[in-house]
Formats: C-alpha cells, structure tokens, sequence
C-alpha cells in the first residue's frame, strides 16, 4: 500500500504605497479693479490689478483664524503715486513701504472705507466690496499708480495692519484731475 501526502503552503503578501508630502494648500490673491468717473458722470478710465497679499496680511489671516489674534472688522482703501518703481513688496508694512508713496488728493477726510459683503462658502471663498465701491471724490490733478488695503484709516497715516497692495499694470499709471470720482472695488479670494 502506498501512502501519498501532499503539502500545501499558501503565502500572502501586501504592500503600500504612500506618498509622503501633504495635497493641501491655500492659495489667497485679491484683485482691485478701478473706474474714473469724470465730474460729466462718463467713465474717464477703468483697470484692474491683481495684488500682493504681504507677509503681514498672511500672517493676520493665519493668526485670526487659528490662534488668538483679534478679527479686525473694518478696512479702508487708500492710493498711491506715480513713481520710477510702484512695487509693492511682501516685507512692506505700513510704516516701511519704500516701493510706493501715499496719494492723498481727494477730499474724503480719510482712506475709504472698504464694506465688504460676507465671504461665499464656496471654494474659492471670495469676500468684495462690489455692492460698494469705495469712492474717492478726487480735489487735485494728480496721478494714481496702484492702491493699498490697510486697518488704518488716516490719511498717510503709518498705523494699522497693510493686508495687500496692487500695482497698475500696462499701461501704467492713470491720471485724475479734480471733481473725478474715482471708484474702487476690492475682490479677495481664498482657494484649497
């Protein structure tokens, strides 16, 4: 008699493939768009540019989202000038922006203010004063290089927190004379 046995082994393996970097990451940008409006009510002009978020808006949006940094809940518009080089830079704060000088002619006691509506939950998130542009009433002949977002409501004021500035792309500068309005509409983002 024979006696036949058989063996029988079974083998499992597995393995994994992991990447070892993160898939998240927000990206903020803003853009100004412009009108002047002459004192006839006919659009003189319109632009837009995009703008630098600086490292101390960065920071503020970071440091009111998550951690104890206080919300700050009114902001103005402000201009600035012609000059050899308007370039915002993202070191620039109010009180140090050497790429840009303040355009105070407009008889608006101070910076106008910015009415933002509430941000969309969408994604991007997008938060604009579209409803209401705030309006310059221009009192001098003068030229507008780009315009700034800022805490702070005084006129070439230094205090407050610089969130963005914006530099008027091709073709440049624009000019205003007086009894111009000049009408600006501020549009952030916030994308995953």
């Amino acid at each position: 008699m024979t006696i036949e046995k058989a063996k029988s082994t079974d083998t499992v393996s597995s393995g994994l493939v992991a990447g070892t970097k993160s898939g998240e990451s927000a990206v903020a940008l803003g853009r100004f768009d412009f009108e002047c409006i002459g004192a006839d009510g006919k659009v003189k002009w319109t632009g837009s540019a995009p703008n630098l978020v600086v490292n101390v808006g960065l920071a503020y949006m970071a440091g009111s989202a998550l951690t104890s940094v206080t919300a700050i809940t009114t902001w103005y518009v402000g201009l600035y000038g012609a000059g050899a080089s308007n370039t915002p830079a993202a070191a620039d704060t109010m009180s140090s922006h050497a790429g840009w000088t303040e355009n105070v002619g407009y008889s608006n006691a101070t910076r106008v203010a910015c009415t933002f509506v509430t941000a969309t939950t969408a994604n991007p998130s997008v938060a604009t004063n579209s409803a209401s542009p705030a309006a310059f009433s221009i009192n001098a002949t003068s030229t507008v290089g780009g315009a700034f977002l800022t805490s702070g409501s005084a006129k070439s004021g230094t205090a407050g927190t610089l969130f963005s500035a914006a530099d008027f792309g091709a073709p440049g500068d624009r000019s205003v004379v007086a009894s111009d309005t000049l009408a600006v509409t501020y549009t952030f983002s916030l994308a995953a």
